[in-house]
């Protein structure tokens, strides 16, 4: 999908919601458990009843590995309806790959070949030759952990190399890249204060913000420092989503956060006219 199309999508709905589909089989509603793939049959009841509110769906990949073979083929079964049905929605394979040259191609192929998503996470520490194999993919996006809002972050994140700190570093080196229009970057919403440089270093980038919500992030502060004039944000939320009822309305409880969220990202973009 090009950036344009995204943003288009984002302006039609008056929305830059994700929706992340980290499926748990312990967390699902019981009754779904009878189901051949409950984990297919939640995500689908989820995409129905989400759809219209957002812009975006990331699978978390561990939460699909974790089950061996049949959670990848509910993987396949959940990008395949998607791409199937839905396919304005904007693709991203939360995998946070990152390795030498070789094996990155191999981990773009299976990601933008073998599943056809729009983009994928990835690690960049291991450097320039880790990341390009995923930038050579014409249309499909590479989204690098520039800024993450787990509390382990503080360990390498901010710490500075030649007096600047190590996040903006990756964000600086990474514009060098080969094919940099296809870079996002993953920026907590519980560093919101962080953004305000961010933006100096990469203006218009989209940024996917994870951490709304069941992390404590802010989306008006998010707002505030990181939207550009062509919005420039996706804004990530998954538990406080999927996981907003465990019975059997759990799709219009889920529904109802989406709506809600949605409705205050149209407020923060009517600002933008």
């Amino acid at each position: 999908m090009k950036t344009e199309e995204l943003i288009n999508q984002i302006r039609k709905k008056k929305s830059f919601l994700c929706v992340g589909l980290d499926t748990d089989l312990e967390k699902i509603p019981p009754h779904l458990l009878k189901e051949e793939d409950p984990i297919f049959e939640f995500n689908k009841a989820i995409i129905e009843a989400t759809q219209e509110f957002c812009v975006a769906y990331k699978p978390n990949i561990a939460f699909y590995e974790a089950y061996g073979i049949k959670g990848w083929k509910s993987l396949e079964k959940t990008i395949d309806y998607l791409n199937t049905h839905y396919p304005e929605q904007f693709t991203i394979a939360d995998a946070k790959r990152g390795d030498i040259g070789n094996t990155s191609t191999r981990y773009a192929k299976a990601f933008f070949e073998e599943l056809n998503f729009d983009s994928i996470t990835i690690a960049p520490y291991m450097g320039k030759d880790s990341v390009e194999p995923f930038l050579a993919f014409k249309h499909k996006h590479t989204i690098i952990l520039a800024l993450t809002s787990n509390v382990g972050a503080f360990d390498f994140q901010t710490k500075k190399v030649d007096g600047q700190e190590l996040y903006k570093m990756v964000l600086s080196t990474s514009k060098t890249y080969e094919n940099p229009q296809n870079l996002m970057y993953v920026v907590g919403a519980t560093k919101a204060e962080f953004l305000k440089d961010i933006r100096k270093i990469i203006p218009e980038s989209f940024l996917l913000v994870p951490g709304v919500g069941a992390q404590g992030g802010n989306l008006q502060d998010v707002c505030k420092f990181g939207i550009t004039e062509n919005i420039g944000l996706l804004v990530n939320s998954s538990r406080g989503i999927i996981y907003a009822s465990s019975d059997e309305h759990f799709a219009s409880s889920a529904k109802e956060q989406a709506k809600k969220i949605q409705l205050e990202m149209k407020i923060e973009l009517d600002k933008l006219k």
